[in-house]
């Protein structure tokens, strides 16, 4: 194990990566431990405020991320594994793990922390870890890993294969697959899939190229409901142990709301998310046509 560590991680340098990361992930979990406490009046915390404004703990993390950043470079030159270096990887991994639980409140400019779409900052924490955890296990970005040292040298050969990666990624963002694309600059098979699996409904490639395609639109429509009925509640619940649950939301009389204490959030209008819900949009008032049913039973009409 000793020898592992010292030729996969000491060796090539990744010592202060990986330092980082354990900060990272340290104080993502701390901070989260904390704001439910004060969430729940339990313990000595208390919101940080002066003169009537609330200080969010993503102000520390960006002075924390700067310094451990500047001073990192600084340390460069004095060796790659000094005390001052691995100093400034915890600091900096810290400022990064305050900024990214917040990183929510950035994205919508709004403090949503515990609301839904406060989520997001859940799944950018876990993004981030498990690209450093690649780069810390050796996969290169784009695919360069893959290559010998021979092709490496042949620029045109190095050149297309980057070029490639590069496109299957965009496709694959393109296509509203922004895990698969992200993980597809380590792991480019990744991103193959992403690219060449049907889009999902709403993404820039669903509405340009399934515009004339209904069948197309219908069968993305199926699989993402399919696959998000699988996945959607395990990631939720995983949330909820790591982060907390989210504020719920009252049920509101016609709003189609989720019933009160069910955990999950729902919109105050419209219909709800039918993957999120678990229901199948054919089944029971789910989708529109079995809200426009209803509508032709209430009525008496029937345009057929």
């Amino acid at each position: 194990m000793d020898h592992w560590f010292t030729r996969n991680v000491v060796e090539p340098g990744k010592l202060p990566l990986l330092v980082a990361l354990a900060s990272f992930v340290l104080t993502f979990l701390l901070t989260r431990t904390v704001t439910r406490l004060i969430r729940a009046g339990r313990g000595p915390f208390r919101d940080v405020s002066t003169g009537g404004l609330h200080i969010h703990h993503v102000v520390p993390g960006v002075v924390l991320t700067l310094v451990g950043g500047f001073g990192a470079l600084g340390a460069l030159g004095a060796g790659r594994h000094t005390a001052a270096g691995l100093v400034c990887a915890v600091v900096f991994g810290a400022g990064a793990g305050l900024v990214l639980d917040e990183f929510a409140l950035i994205l919508h400019l709004d403090d949503v922390y515990w609301t839904e779409q406060g989520r997001k900052s859940v799944e950018a924490v876990v993004l981030t870890a498990a690209l450093v955890g690649l780069v810390l296990g050796g996969f290169s970005p784009l695919g360069v890993d893959a290559l010998t040292p021979e092709e490496r040298q042949d620029r045109a050969t190095l050149l297309a294969s980057v070029g490639l990666n590069v496109l299957f990624v965009v496709v694959a963002l393109l296509k509203g697959k922004f895990r698969m694309a992200v993980l597809g600059t380590l792991l480019p098979f990744v991103a193959v899939v992403g690219a060449l699996r049907l889009a999902r409904p709403g993404s820039p490639w669903s509405r340009r190229a399934y515009r004339n395609r209904p069948r197309a639109r219908a069968r993305a429509g199926l699989r993402a409901y399919r696959h998000d009925r699988r996945w959607v509640r395990l990631a939720r619940r995983f949330q909820d142990v790591v982060a907390g649950f989210p504020d719920r939301l009252p049920s509101v009389a016609g709003g189609g709301g989720g019933a009160a204490g069910d955990g999950v959030d729902r919109p105050l209008t419209g219909g709800g998310d039918p993957a999120a819900t678990g229901r199948d949009p054919a089944a029971g008032g789910g989708g529109p046509a079995a809200g426009g049913d209803e509508r032709r039973e209430a009525d008496g009409s029937d345009p057929r």
